[in-house]
């Protein structure tokens, strides 16, 4: 069979992707290969991985070094950590563009790739602990949040496992299950600490943290997502952080959710209805989020301001 053909053939099933050792075994040398690099017509996305098609619809040129990085390492490689919440869509930590691939035993040598970095570990799992994502070898999504929250500090350890049971990508079962996957693992302890504190009606990173900031204050919120309705039962909106007996609402303002014109109009009416009927609507953003004492001292003086005075 013509190689040429071979290695598309190959390239299809792994999203334009072929490994150097694959387009040796079609017939190519080295020479010809580090030829087709040079000229531009293969594109090098990880150490012995080039992208030979073009990209499959929906795939995005990050997925595609993903991919890329972990073919390169062989069939025992698997995305772990940040990259496998990554593949898994799990949000509230912060990201780099490193990618995390681990190996079993001795192969997980230092890499030489630079752009992007791979961050090889030596770590071993069982097979019921890998799944495909969009054909990439990942960590099962309970494995993978088991293993970011003892990697984490406390709020983005909360907003990864918010983000992951809002998403559904892990149900209450898999998170009563993580206590076993972590025991005796450093970092257990306090790991146990944020399974306490996750809630999956918090519907961004920014919910979690305003949230956090309300318990460390001393202002905890006695319901999330809160919905307001008037006399009729008619909806007058959703509030993200509520506080019932004195009828005031926190919410999260994301710069990406609310940036936008319609965005901005609806919200601006959504609160005007609230307002009229008896909620006080306080609005944070993540740089309130960034110091203790902001957000639950705007809480309380708000609570405050409801509270009937004693004559």
């Amino acid at each position: 069979m013509d190689r040429g053909l071979v290695i598309r053939r190959v390239a299809v099933q792994q999203g334009g992707i072929v490994t150097r050792q694959q387009a040796r075994r079609a017939g190519f040398s080295r020479h010809e290969i580090d030829n087709l690099v040079a000229s531009g017509r293969w594109r090098r996305l990880a150490r012995a991985a080039y992208l030979v098609e073009p990209l499959a619809a929906g795939d995005s040129q990050r997925l595609s070094r993903i991919r890329a990085a972990v073919l390169s390492l062989g069939p025992h490689a698997h995305a772990v950590f940040a990259t496998a919440a990554e593949l898994h869509r799990i949000s509230g930590f912060s990201r780099t563009g490193a990618i995390h691939v681990a190996l079993p035993g001795r192969a997980a040598r230092p890499s030489r790739v630079k752009e992007p970095a791979v961050v090889l570990h030596q770590l071993e799992h069982p097979a019921d602990a890998v799944t495909l994502i969009d054909g990439v070898p990942v960590t099962t999504a309970v494995r993978t949040v088991a293993d970011l929250i003892l990697r984490e500090r406390r709020y983005p350890a909360v907003a990864l496992l918010d983000s992951a049971l809002n998403r559904k990508v892990i149900s209450e079962d898999d998170l009563l299950a993580i206590p076993t996957l972590i025991r005796g693992r450093r970092g257990a302890v306090a790991a146990r600490g944020y399974l306490a504190e996750a809630n999956g009606l918090a519907q961004s990173p920014l919910e979690t943290r305003t949230r956090l900031r309300c318990v460390d204050g001393g202002v905890r919120p006695d319901a999330l997502q809160i919905e307001v309705r008037d006399s009729d039962g008619y909806l007058l909106g959703v509030g993200d952080l509520g506080w019932r007996p004195a009828r005031v609402i926190a919410e999260a303002d994301g710069t990406a959710p609310h940036a936008a014109p319609n965005a901005l109009f609806n919200d601006r009416r959504r609160q005007n209805r609230l307002t009229n009927a008896g909620w006080t609507v306080l609005r944070f953003t993540w740089p309130d989020t960034l110091t203790p004492d902001y957000i639950p001292s705007t809480v309380r003086r708000a609570l405050a301001a409801r509270t009937p005075r004693r004559s």
